[in-house]
């Protein structure tokens, strides 16, 4: 993003950008408590009035290098019964709304798996080459964008994320334990903040919806 500021406390509609986020997940009458897995140094975090989340934040500063790093930590430190369900989001999706929540909760609280919020593929897909020239053309069929949350049971998750470090999403890890997460269909404006433009049509966003 470019700034001095960690992402996640970039001012975003007169908030740091994970205030968003963290206000819809603390508003969701289905989760009991949600913990925000923060870096052991993190200084930034306190500095916020969180006192409209009373009775459901609890920060944990047990943040590690990677996500899949952080989301096993927070795991361990949560100590959460195996069979509880975790909801993993990301704090640069700050558009979050009750309505995915509710859609991703209500289609996964009896699957044997768990699953992900996710969109199909629009765009026409095209693989680089080493100069950056168009190799080929990549169908899109059955392809989908990976969102946050993910849901899965804390015992299940805990275990694809002690096998498999290396991944980039939790579902990634559930499947290296040969099972088939579901897609749960979201939308485009579940988007995760990347460029600074990002912060400009979120800020709309929020703005139309608050």
């Amino acid at each position: 993003m470019g700034g001095e500021l960690p992402k996640q406390y970039l001012d975003l509609a007169g908030h740091p950008m994970i205030y968003h986020a963290l206000s819809t997940l603390c508003a969701c009458p289905h989760i009991g408590t949600v913990f925000v897995v923060l870096a052991p140094d993190d200084e930034l975090f306190k500095r916020y009035d969180w006192s409209h989340c009373a009775g459901k934040l609890e920060p944990l500063y047990c943040g590690g290098v990677t996500r899949a790093e952080s989301v096993a930590n927070g795991l361990l430190v949560s100590e959460l019964e195996p069979d509880d369900w975790v909801l993993v989001h990301d704090a640069a999706r700050p558009c979050l709304t009750q309505m995915h929540l509710d859609k991703l909760i209500n289609e996964l609280r009896d699957d044997v798996v768990g699953g992900i919020l996710a969109v199909p593929v629009a765009d026409t897909l095209k693989r680089a080459d080493a100069q950056q020239r168009i190799s080929c053309t990549e169908s899109r069929e059955k392809l989908w964008q990976a969102q946050t949350p993910q849901m899965f049971r804390a015992g299940l998750l805990a275990q694809g994320l002690q096998q498999c470090r290396n991944v980039t999403d939790e579902a990634s890890a559930i499947e290296a334990l040969g099972l088939y997460p579901k897609l749960v269909a979201g939308d485009s404006t579940n988007f995760k903040v990347t460029y600074p433009q990002d912060i400009r049509l979120a800020a709309l966003l929020l703005n139309q919806n608050s």
